[in-house]
């Protein structure tokens, strides 16, 4: 558009000049010395648009002839530029359908003319990885990183997720520690370390690093309170396992988020620790608390092998379960060790065989075989034990209880 209206003008010009020149044709003189030299106007013109026009055609001329090797350079540049564009994306493209000698090959044909060698250089260290070759794949990310050196932190995340990957746990440990210490609220680098410390069971590590996950929203909320679960549960294994009193354990539980405290597997797992170290007026009133609010079978089971100093207010709490949960043979379970404790013999004999009457268990008929040899009915003991040993449940679990 721009040409055609300066082609519209010019011939307008020259429309113009035309038909000056038809009505006074005008004439143009010069002279030097005893020379002259005389024409018409328009011949004169017409002489000196020529000459600019030859002067201007003779500059350009000279001046491409004179950067032609230039104009080589460049071309043959782009050209190979066009190439190195050319494969790597056919390396992208292998890499993410799984091909990945093809995207390796690809990405590192005309690595040297790409525009992004980083990114070349990367994506083959992960076609490395997964075809199993660490070496080759340090040595892509050593590349990266020669090829753009302000580029550390993007080379080193890459490191770290490729050997996490690879199993090569403690190597990322120390990268990730290194980033995180360069970045501390990068998200990404907290997500790598958080799956590094579980894989790592390191519980007091990853305790640490939960407050951080929350406040940066690094993981979802079903998967960040799945991870919490993991932490304490072992963190209360752990206390229990490696410290000769309960301090440690119940300081443990102290620290455990609100909503954990409400976790029925952890209370659990509280529970059931608290009953092994006899810290039973503390078992007691977490479990009475809780079966208050949340009746499950597991926690009236982990109530009978309670023994606190106040076994007749234990009993009253159990047996003011029995009109919502009459038809619960754990329940009547635990009624009969409660009275067994208590000494109420008659009692427990009663609520033993309503249990048995419900659900036969191994529990319950060995339960009754003791109380029968205690009262000196040897026959009957023996007929209980036969058949809570015909169930083949003497390891029961508690945790396998129908709710």
């Amino acid at each position: 558009m721009k040409t055609l209206f300066i082609f519209l003008i010019i011939l307008a010009l020259a429309a113009f000049l035309g038909v000056v020149a038809y009505q006074d044709n005008g004439y143009v003189l010069i002279g030097r010395g005893h020379t002259t030299i005389e024409m018409s106007l328009a011949l004169f013109i017409v002489l000196q648009i020529s000459l600019y026009i030859l002067i201007s055609f003779t500059l350009r001329f000279i001046k491409n002839t004179w950067l032609l090797p230039v104009f080589f350079k460049q071309h043959h540049n782009q050209s190979k530029a066009r190439k190195a564009l050319k494969t790597s994306r056919q390396g992208l493209i292998a890499l993410a359908q799984g091909q990945w000698k093809v995207a390796e090959k690809a990405l590192l044909k005309n690595v040297d003319n790409s525009e992004t060698p980083l990114l070349n250089y990367l994506s083959a260290a992960r076609a490395a990885q997964k075809l199993n070759e660490p070496e080759r794949r340090d040595h892509y990310l050593s590349m990266a990183h020669q090829s753009m050196p302000d580029a550390d932190f993007a080379v080193e995340l890459t490191q770290a997720e490729l050997q996490l990957a690879h199993g090569q746990l403690e190597q990322s440990l120390a990268t990730l520690v290194h980033l995180k210490s360069i970045s501390p609220k990068h998200t990404h680098v907290m997500h790598l370390l958080a799956q590094l410390y579980e894989k790592l069971s390191s519980w007091k590590e990853l305790q640490a690093l939960l407050p951080e996950l929350k406040k940066h929203k690094v993981l979802r909320q079903p998967e960040l309170y799945r991870l919490q679960q993991v932490v304490f549960k072992n963190l209360l294994e752990h206390a229990s396992q490696t410290t000769g009193s309960a301090n440690q354990l119940i300081e443990t539980w102290q620290i455990l988020p609100k909503d954990l405290k409400n976790d029925t597997d952890l209370i659990l797992k509280y529970a059931n620790q608290l009953i092994l170290f006899k810290q039973n007026e503390v078992a007691e009133l977490l479990l009475r608390t809780t079966i208050k609010h949340h009746w499950d079978t597991r926690f009236v089971y982990l109530y009978g092998l309670v023994k606190t100093t106040q076994l007749q207010q234990q009993l009253d709490f159990a047996e003011s379960q029995i009109k919502q949960h009459k038809q619960s043979p754990i329940l009547l379970l635990t009624l009969g060790r409660i009275c067994i404790t208590l000494e109420l013999w008659g009692k427990a004999q009663a609520y033993l065989e309503a249990s048995l009457g419900l659900k036969p268990m191994a529990e319950t008929y060995k339960e009754l075989a003791i109380l029968m040899d205690h009262l000196g009915e040897t026959e009957q003991a023996n007929n209980y034990c036969r058949k809570g040993l015909l169930l083949a449940s003497v390891n029961f679990s508690y945790n396998n209880l129908p709710i």
